[in-house]
């Protein structure tokens, strides 16, 4: 007989039938939420790691009638159990026969107002199931302590994987489940209160808490940025326990934005949150279906593709590198510039540039599979447009004197085409020498490099007219609705449990906030005046950034407007300007991404104070713990941060790097004032404003054309993660997209929903844990030199422009 593991479900799971809905994504680094259930994942789908996703109205569709063909549309959960479920089943799905709340009988068909919510929220509870369990914080530190390590640690490599909620959530439920028949029963008395190591079945709250716990700031924390770049760069080390407070102040000064804004963000029905429906669905699929249908599980799938992966990811990363990209141009003319240029990836275009390496394709915008195919189109259109088209005319053409630099870096020159020494127009405090700058000349970068800001300052204004042209009307009436509806069901079912105290979070600010200051002060990092002023940021923004992203899914980024407030107003200071888009960028996302939690947990009933302690304990503990391996890397790793240092290059701190030179030492008069060669790309913050509305007319006017796939937001989003993104990776990734979420789930779809993202969390998984043995076993290790053993073949790429090529 097969253990409830290997049917994916434990012996309390009931056999249920229901139409689920969507639900969720983004975790932070960043990095964006975890995967969604694969019977789901037709139209709504979470975003990939590093980039938000931008979903059509067509994608919040009912999965009612998106799953009208489907074969497992039995196999999902419901909001009634089966009258002849066993009865310990029930029990464990916490829907029991005799629901103990008090909503009352005629209450008892209550849901909520919204058809999308009501496709994948359950609108029952049992407010006497445990949650905060001792297996909940053995497995969540677990988890969290990988996490924290694997992400951190491959944050500095080439090829930046990364670990998100789907492992969790998929390894967590079978461990849960071997601890609830491992750990003794017995009880234990503390101080009056009475626990147990197992108090009974594995729970689904326990699994979400896990889940939470561990991905909470599994990601590499901005400040982590702000610390390597003073250290490397700088030569300015800023010390462990500085930096150590930093990280947390950063961190959990958004939990105060969070808990203050409950009000508005987590409590009104309105308020959807349509990425944390995707987990709801996931999470309800582990714990309340029964019937696979007899065939391999979940789990089985995930660990055969843990295997295959981890073992052949010492073929690319140690005995043949040349696998990790194929460059086809270079091989053909190895001494042809031009083809070196178009086919690298690294310094170059990506044209036919092809790996067999999983990492490359999965580590710079996460899992092929996570991402809807189309929305996969739009993104990738944009990037032949942006650097197929535009860049190869703007370089040949010799734009802006680039033609002496490499088409595609994040480094900076000097008009000559050599590097840019920063040292020489510093300050011994690290300033900005007007003197020395004017003697030593401006600073250059690549077409490409520049062209991609101005890029950026058309996306965000291009989002914000996306939204207020397929939103606005929506997010007007949710407001409003907020404010005169009466509580829905899950508010009143959440009403049983003790809510956090707002002096909890007031606590939690005058903690972090004044730290802060001292911290900035006492370091130099910046003056105590602009710390007040980057807390104001947040304090304005992330209650309407968080309605927007509540309705529509989509968050409006202000890097760019804290970078112009602190380039303005405090130029000549690269730190002061990144520290203060620490504080007042990251602690609204921070926040924002913790009240997606606090939402995910009001949908699933867990009890506010248990949210509380899990969200701050998985910060501290991996701030810790990401901190540590950072320091132990810039300590250990010869020549880290560099092209010497392979592959440890640090590929997103080199242009975190440049941009504290850009927007902080230079600042933005100087690099984009009106003598400024740039200056020119501010007027593409106009043309983001007018591309949305055209293919919004095209939309309205033919609404069953071609038109109503195009997404102008995620076409252009793509060019704010290039550089430092690697070109040939995203060419991979969108022909990874293709197989599996075209091909595969169009001809194979069965299979598809069952075992996609198993596959993926698998394939992900085995490259971190080999990739980490690696590093320890063979780093002194050294293959003999042969074709194979060069990972990289475009030689003439990276070291000059065209216009410089060999005679």
């Amino acid at each position: 007989m097969r253990s409830p593991i290997d049917d994916d479900i434990g012996e309390y799971g009931s056999v249920i039938s229901h139409t689920p809905g969507p639900r969720d994504g983004v975790n932070a680094n960043g990095e964006f939420p975890s995967q969604l259930d694969p019977v789901v994942i037709d139209n709504l789908r979470p975003t990939s790691e590093g980039l938000l996703a931008h979903f059509h109205d067509s994608d919040l569709t009912p999965v009612s009638d998106t799953l009208t063909d489907s074969e497992d549309k039995q196999a999902i959960v419901t909001h009634t159990v089966l009258d002849d479920s066993p009865q310990h089943e029930k029990q464990a799905l916490g829907e029991k026969e005799d629901v103990k709340n008090d909503v009352g009988d005629g209450e008892a068909e209550d849901d909520s107002p919204y058809e999308i919510v009501r496709h994948s929220v359950s609108n029952k509870d049992t407010p006497d199931m445990y949650s905060l369990t001792f297996r909940v914080w053995l497995l969540g530190i677990i988890f969290t302590g990988v996490l924290s390590f694997v992400n951190q640690f491959f944050f500095y490599r080439q090829n930046q994987l990364s670990l998100g909620g789907s492992v969790v959530q998929l390894l967590a439920f079978p461990a849960g489940y071997i601890l609830s028949h491992v750990l003794p029963k017995r009880k234990f008395s503390t101080f009056g209160w009475t626990w147990s190591l197992n108090p009974g079945p594995f729970n689904i709250k326990e699994h979400v808490l896990i889940s939470i716990f561990a991905t909470a700031s599994s990601g590499s924390p901005y400040a982590i940025d702000v610390v390597t770049i003073k250290k490397i760069w700088y030569q300015s080390d800023l010390g462990f326990v500085a930096s150590l407070l930093f990280i947390l102040t950063s961190q959990i000064m958004g939990y105060s934005f969070a808990g203050l804004t409950r009000k508005f963000l987590v409590y009104p029905a309105a308020m959807i949150w349509p990425a944390t429906l995707i987990s709801v669905t996931l999470f309800r699929t582990f714990h309340e279906i029964q019937d696979f249908g007899g065939k391999m599980s979940r789990t089985k799938m995930f660990w055969i593709c843990f295997i295959g992966s981890f073992v052949w990811y010492f073929v690319p990363n140690f005995l043949i590198p040349a696998l990790t990209y194929i460059a086809v141009l270079c091989y053909i003319a190895p001494n042809n510039i031009i083809a070196n240029q178009l086919g690298d990836s690294y310094n170059g275009l990506g044209m036919l540039n092809f790996t067999l390496d999983w990492s490359t394709i999965s580590s710079n915008m996460g899992s092929p599979i996570a991402y809807p195919w189309v929305m996969a189109c739009n993104l990738f259109a944009g990037f032949v447009i942006v650097m197929w088209i535009i860049t190869p005319i703007g370089y040949y053409s010799n734009a802006w004197n680039s033609g002496n630099m490499p088409i595609y870096t994040a480094h900076l020159y000097q008009a000559n085409g050599s590097a840019y020494d920063i040292h020489a127009i510093m300050t011994p405090d690290q300033h900005l020498d007007e003197a020395k700058y004017a003697e030593y000349g401006p600073v250059r970068m690549t077409f490409q490099f520049a062209i991609s800001y101005g890029i950026g300052f058309a996306a965000i204004i291009t989002l914000l007219v996306y939204i207020v042209l397929h939103y606005g009307k929506e997010i007007y009436q949710r407001v409003r609705q907020s404010r005169r509806m009466e509580e829905d069901i899950h508010m009143k079912l959440m009403s049983h449990y003790e809510e956090v105290p707002h002096w909890w979070y007031i606590v939690l600010f005058v903690i972090t906030f004044t730290t802060s200051i001292v911290i900035c002060e006492v370091y130099h990092m910046m003056p105590w005046y602009w710390v007040i002023i980057s807390t104001v940021v947040p304090l304005v923004f992330t209650i309407p950034v968080g309605i927007i992203q509540a309705i529509s899914n989509q968050q409006p980024g202000l890097n760019v407007i804290t970078e112009f407030i602190i380039g303005y107003g405090l130029p000549g200071n690269p730190i002061a300007n990144v520290t203060f888009k620490v504080y007042g960028y990251i602690t609204m996302t921070q926040a924002l991404n913790l009240v997606s939690d606090l939402k995910l947990g009001h949908y699933m009933k867990i009890p506010p104070r248990h949210m509380f302690i899990v969200q701050l304990a998985g910060t501290i503990f991996a701030s810790f713990i990401e901190l540590g391996v950072a320091y132990w890397l810039m300590n250990t790793v010869e020549n880290i941060c560099t092209p010497e240092g392979y592959p440890f290059t640090c590929i997103s701190a080199n242009t975190f790097y440049s941009a504290s030179v850009l927007w902080g030492l230079i600042g933005p008069s100087k690099l984009f004032g009106s003598s400024s060669p740039y200056h020119p790309v501010l007027y593409l913050f106009f043309v983001g404003a007018l591309l949305p509305i055209p293919v919004w007319y095209l939309q309205r006017r033919y609404p069953t054309s071609a038109w109503r796939y195009i997404n102008i937001p995620v076409a252009i989003s793509i060019a704010g993660a290039m550089p430092p993104m690697p070109t040939a990776s995203i060419v991979n990734w969108f022909i990874g997209c293709f197989v599996f979420n075209y091909i595969i789930h169009k001809y194979h779809n069965t299979w598809w929903q069952r075992y996609a993202f198993s596959l993926s969390a698998g394939l992900d998984s085995g490259v971190a844990i080999s990739g980490i043995l690696q590093f320890g076993m063979l780093t002194k290790a050294k293959m003999p030199q042969w074709w194979g053993a060069d990972a990289n073949h475009c030689k003439l790429a990276p070291t000059g422009g065209f216009m410089n090529r060999p005679t």
